[in-house]
């Protein structure tokens, strides 16, 4: 055993004799000295703790400072009344209070002990009963909180340890001040039953037994009681609010000198505010006002200074930053930020400042969150943040759309006119300025606000600029989706998964798949407008297919026959027939025979002359369809479906083109057209 340990020991067991062994009053003396010393330093530590725990001896501090505290007590009242004297702190304390008036002195420690049984006692075991509730209550939380930091990745095993770790001492020390705090309102107690026993023995002994006069009895007895409570009940009173500061502790970086200090002179001109009061009450009262103009004086001077401190850090701050902005400039690892590329950027010039600026009425943020929102229904992924800026290099009411920092999409915007769309029959009185609408390139005008109503009524469909951004921006992303999916966000997607199949991903991945494999797949679902929501069957399909072959092409046809119900709803409403457009048995056979076989998986190896043949045919049919107003559609056999896509996906990438096996049975199939050689 270490000899500081051997000193608590032997200090905890002295305390106990000293309750049953008479102390002489030479040592009593010293002890009393020490006792307040103790109390200034326990609350000198409280004050400069930065959080409760850094003082998590506090609890058990606290017993041993009340069971010392009662030791003396007894040992004082044991020479109170055997020789009618306690030593020279006891008495110089009575003494020094009293001041020739017992009555006064009474009264100064009665105070003090109403005072701290009443307000600091009371308070500090309210605060660590509620405290220890809320910690207990909270802790469920903060455990999960942790263990989904520890799941993002954004803390390991060993921080996640040491914080659960600090959330049990946590739990275990306001558990501990809730029952500590009991033993500061019965030491409180106690003091006030020791004063009683110590006046009313003191004169019957003194009387009785010392042959003391009644006067004299009381003047003696009474200084040594005073003196004896005051000794007991200061250096309670410092350790009650010591209490009082740790289990109101909140966590900050600076000890309670430094937030007293920081937060109450962070705000200077309420320093004047009070000054001014003080005037007012010095003018309009019978308070003189060489009382309050001094104090006055000094809050304007201090609120005067402390502004002029505040302006000065801020300079510094401001300086500090440009030279840390100035240091990273200079710093070789500043080029590395400009490596980052955003997913998805949408750049305007001045004039569409408007759009972006809340305080003047823009409300593209909000729309923007809402595309992100749609997206995910739609497609089933998370759409990266977009991030939004102005351009000077651009025209005043230009904007573009870059994905990966490459521009896909560009248009104009006129802010305080509308795109109106005809019908298809032109209105010659509904003038304005010609366009085209930027998200499905069609014909399109201008028109101001006089002309909107005129307009509606001939049964244009009219809309309003920040709209015409805003299905822009839908369009595009929803056509570029396939590139913003990577392994990382595909990982997010498949982790989301896990959560409610967690047999299903551990079956899939890494073993049958890899992410890459499973991100690929995903990707050319999303390349036709595929939706990849209902991620749990497609994960199944690929576990069940995934065994046989490792070919991207092949997987996604599997997964797209799974998803045959999902396709046939998002071409065709309910109860309505769908028109297609079929691929007739020379052109079926003609990209059969082309298919070539290799390592790397198939490929279509069809010559130039019969591609432009099959393009043309393809066009032509699709061209019929539109004419008459319906959406065209090209149904084919599954055999050749990924390769005639492939085919015509450069010039005709906005129709898709389906497999028998892709439609549910149910569904009423109409060839508006066929495509023959």
């Amino acid at each position: 055993m270490k000899i500081k340990d051997l000193l608590v020991l032997i200090g905890i067991i002295g305390i106990v004799l000293m309750m049953i062994v008479p102390v002489p009053i030479p040592l009593l003396d010293f002890l009393l000295i020490i006792n307040i010393s103790i109390a200034l330093m326990i609350i000198l530590v409280a004050m400069n703790t930065k959080e409760a725990l850094q003082f998590s001896i506090f609890p058990s501090l606290l017993l041993i400072t009340t069971l010392f505290r009662l030791a003396l007590n007894v040992s004082t009242t044991r020479n109170i009344l055997s020789h009618a004297e306690a030593g020279d702190v006891v008495r110089t304390f009575g003494s020094f209070v009293a001041q020739g008036n017992i009555v006064v002195g009474f009264v100064v420690f009665l105070i003090l002990v109403l005072v701290q049984f009443i307000v600091i006692t009371k308070g500090s075991e309210r605060v660590a009963e509620v405290a220890a509730r809320f910690t207990l209550d909270a802790m469920p939380g903060k455990q999960m909180s942790i263990d989904a930091d520890l799941n993002a990745g954004l803390i390991n095993e060993v921080q996640a340890r040491e914080r659960r770790q600090k959330i049990e001492r946590e739990a275990d020390f306001y558990g501990a001040m809730d029952g500590a705090s009991k033993f500061v309102k019965g030491d409180a107690i106690a003091g006030i039953i020791i004063l009683v026993i110590n006046l009313i023995g003191g004169f019957i002994i003194g009387m009785t037994m010392k042959g003391m006069s009644f006067s004299k009895a009381i003047e003696t007895f009474s200084i040594l009681t005073i003196g004896d409570g005051l000794v007991s009940q200061i250096p309670a009173l410092l350790i009650s609010t010591a209490a009082g500061i740790i289990v109101t502790r909140a966590s900050s970086e600076g000890n309670l000198g430094h937030d007293i200090t920081k937060q109450l002179t962070g705000q200077p001109k309420l320093l004047y505010i009070v000054a001014g009061t003080l005037m007012v009450l010095s003018l309009f009262t019978p308070i003189h006002w060489y009382t309050t103009f001094p104090i006055a004086g000094l809050l304007i001077y201090a609120a005067f200074k402390m502004q002029k401190n505040l302006e000065r850090e801020a300079i510094k701050e401001e300086q500090l930053v440009e030279e840390q902005q100035i240091e990273e400039v200079r710093s070789p690892e500043s080029v590395i930020s400009l490596l980052q590329v955003d997913p998805i950027e949408f750049e305007f010039g001045y004039g569409l400042i408007p759009l972006a600026d809340t305080q003047q009425g823009g409300d593209l943020l909000d729309r923007i969150i809402l595309i992100r929102r749609q997206c995910a229904l739609e497609l089933g992924v998370v759409v990266p943040v977009i991030r939004i800026r102005d351009n000077i290099q651009l025209r005043p009411n230009e904007y573009i759309i870059k994905i990966k920092g490459n521009t896909v999409a560009r248009g104009e915007l006129l802010l305080n006119h509308y795109l109106a769309m005809s019908p298809g029959i032109d209105d010659d009185s509904i003038a304005g300025i010609e366009t085209t609408e930027p998200a499905f390139g069609l014909p399109a005008i201008w028109i101001d606000e006089a002309t909107k109503e005129r307009a509606e009524l001939s049964g244009y469909t009219v809309v309003d600029p920040p709209s015409v951004v805003a299905t822009h921006l839908t369009e595009i992303i929803k056509k570029h989706t396939h590139e913003l999916l990577g392994r990382q966000e595909t990982k997010a997607l498949i982790e989301n998964v896990r959560e409610s199949y967690p047999a299903l991903v551990d079956d899939l991945i890494p073993s049958v798949l890899s992410v890459g494999d499973v991100q690929k797949v995903l990707a050319k679902l999303l390349r036709e407008k595929i939706s990849v929501r209902d991620l749990v069957t497609i994960l199944e399909t690929l576990a069940d297919y995934g065994s046989y072959t490792k070919d991207p092409e092949i997987l996604t046809e599997y997964v797209r026959q799974s998803l045959s119900r999902q396709i046939t709803q998002q071409f065709t409403s309910l109860g309505d027939s769908l028109k297609v457009i079929t691929v007739g048995p020379s052109v079926e056979k003609k990209i059969a025979d082309s298919v070539q076989q290799s390592d790397q998986g198939s490929y279509l190896a069809l010559d130039p002359s019969s591609s432009q043949i099959i393009y043309h045919r393809v066009s032509e049919q699709v061209s019929k369809l539109i004419q008459s107003g319906q959406q065209p559609v090209i149904l084919t056999s599954p055999t050749i479906r990924m390769y005639l896509r492939q085919l015509l996906e450069r010039t005709l990438q906005d129709i898709p083109v389906l497999s028998y096996s892709e439609l549910e049975p149910s569904v009423e199939i109409q060839s508006m057209g066929v495509v023959n050689l």
